[in-house]
């Protein structure tokens, strides 16, 4: 018989990505400007279609829901969401507007600046009657990020779909997943970012959104975006792992060191491995013991998402992330 703090069993209740897929242009050469890059490998990316493929290759059941273009690479991002067993039910695909393109320079670190192709990419074209909400209510957990927020009418979708499953009960997991560089200014970006804010039942963020939005990366800070319908905040430290706030008791994780290439992904196979792990079990989130297994595990599932190029490919199994656990 398990303890009682054992990893819990992948969920198989459906959780529900909301927002952008897109391509990412990497380049082939690491620690380049773009304009020096020899070349560039085209990877699928867009943060709420990783977590949807984690929670897929960790055993779990995923949906995407969002717009593509209706051009090749839509249609090839639509065939890999399937190819990976995400539910593309929810996706419609626009004529008139292409697939959102990204070029990423990947510097020396492992860490990323974007360039973005969006004017306006389909994504952004999403319309509230778009939305499959047969879909959407079957959810047991709905997540998302602010991208979606940034212009009408994917907006008002956004706030649609948001309605729609917090009707139907699901728990409401946010990960603003801050692009500046898409936004019209970082002032705009604040307000928007919080304008959600105490909708979510979970919301994970990184230091560097933690300093965004309140100016510090402190135990003081990340408490001054406490709200009282929040049931678990997250706050992720890259290689210093990651810190959870919940209304009875806080603490840290320590990550897991292994040779980073490309942190792209990292943050939302975090988020997709601890969705899979509670969409079941949501009294994980009450449990100390039980909450630090499952961060662990989260922990690990995104320092392998960092020792390959792009996020996808890198994306771990369930054995995988147990093995480098055990190795730990």
């Amino acid at each position: 018989m398990a303890s009682n703090n054992a990893l819990p069993a992948t969920g198989k209740g459906l959780i529900i990505s909301f927002g952008e897929m897109l391509i990412d242009f990497v380049p082939t050469t690491s620690g380049v400007s773009l304009a020096e890059a020899p070349g560039f490998l085209k990877a699928p990316g867009g943060a709420p279609a990783n977590v949807a493929i984690a929670v897929a290759r960790l055993g779990g059941k995923s949906a995407f829901v969002g717009k593509l273009g209706d051009d090749e690479f839509g249609h090839m991002l639509a065939g890999i969401l399937k190819e990976n067993d995400v539910n593309a039910d929810g996706i419609t695909f626009d004529e008139g507007a292409r697939t959102a393109l990204a070029f990423v320079t990947l510097r020396a670190d492992g860490e990323r600046e974007f360039m973005f192709y969006r004017n306006p990419s389909a994504d952004m074209l999403l319309k509230p009657e778009d939305l499959n909400l047969e879909l959407i209510r079957s959810a047991k957990i709905f997540h998302y990020g602010s991208i979606s927020l940034i212009v009408e009418p994917c907006r008002s979708a956004h706030l649609k779909a948001l309605e729609v499953a917090k009707e139907a009960g699901s728990l409401l997991s946010y990960d603003p997943n801050l692009r500046l560089p898409l936004w019209p200014s970082p002032k705009e970006a604040r307000e928007q970012i919080l304008s959600i804010w105490d909708k979510a039942d979970i919301i994970k963020i990184s230091d560097v959104e933690l300093e965004f939005l309140t100016g510090k990366v402190d135990d003081a800070s990340a408490l001054s975006l406490w709200h009282p319908n929040l049931k678990l905040l997250l706050v992720t430290l890259g290689e210093d792992g990651s810190k959870y706030y919940t209304k009875n008791f806080h603490g840290s994780v320590d990550a897991f060191h292994v040779k980073t290439v490309d942190t792209t992904g990292a943050g939302d196979s975090f988020i997709g491995a601890l969705l899979s792990k509670i969409v079941d079990d949501q009294s994980i989130l009450e449990d100390e013991a039980r909450l630090r297994e499952v961060l662990k595990f989260a922990n690990a599932t995104g320092a392998i998402t960092t020792t390959k190029k792009g996020a996808i490919p890198a994306l771990p199994t369930e054995p995988d992330v147990l093995n480098l656990i055990k190795q730990a």
